[in-house]
């Protein structure tokens, strides 16, 4: 008994969503679904989505907020400047942005560090731990291993999908905040 116009905006957004599956359409385009939402409704949201689209219907969501749509999207579709630039998996559109930093634990940590700038490997030390940005897990182990040195931990994070929707955006970006 109470009219649409006075609910929250989390409410509303739940009632637009209602209004939307009334006809039981194969297609569905999202603008901003969890805008206005608590974790639990967004939550909601994403079941409620991916299990629209495990019926076979297409789901179209446009959002900003691309930690929510990661945790959501299957496949991407990014348009910049009125053009396509990516049309691909969300792994794959990850992928291509590249690995993130190695992060690297070892009981001889100065020697480590001594070996890789020795080949030429960018190495920031932070305490206990070694940030390599331009070598693969993969060769910071070998290395470690031909030298005799201990790894209590060899990691590389994956970049995100900010990061890398950043990275490809960057020629296609109209506007730009101050630093």
């Amino acid at each position: 008994n109470k009219p649409a116009g006075t609910f929250s905006l989390g409410m509303a957004q739940r009632l637009g969503i209602a209004a939307a599956l009334l006809g039981d359409p194969e297609v569905l385009l999202f603008d901003e679904p969890v805008n206005g939402l608590d974790p639990e409704g967004i939550r909601w949201v994403r079941t409620l989505m991916r299990g629209l689209a495990a019926e076979g219907r297409t789901v179209l969501v446009s959002s900003h907020l691309l930690a929510e749509m990661a945790n959501t999207a299957d496949r991407l579709v990014v348009i910049g400047r009125g053009r396509l630039i990516a049309a691909t998996t969300m792994a794959d559109f990850v992928a291509r942005a590249g690995a993130g930093p190695v992060r690297v634990r070892s009981p001889q940590l100065d020697r480590l560090r001594e070996v890789l700038s020795a080949q030429g490997v960018s190495v920031r030390c932070e305490g206990e731990v070694l940030t390599v940005t331009n070598c693969s897990t993969e060769r910071v182990g070998e290395l470690a291993a031909s030298h005799g040195i201990t790894l209590h931990e060899l990691s590389c994070t994956q970049v995100s999908l900010e990061d890398a929707y950043l990275q490809l955006t960057d020629g296609a970006v109209d506007y730009r905040a101050g630093a």
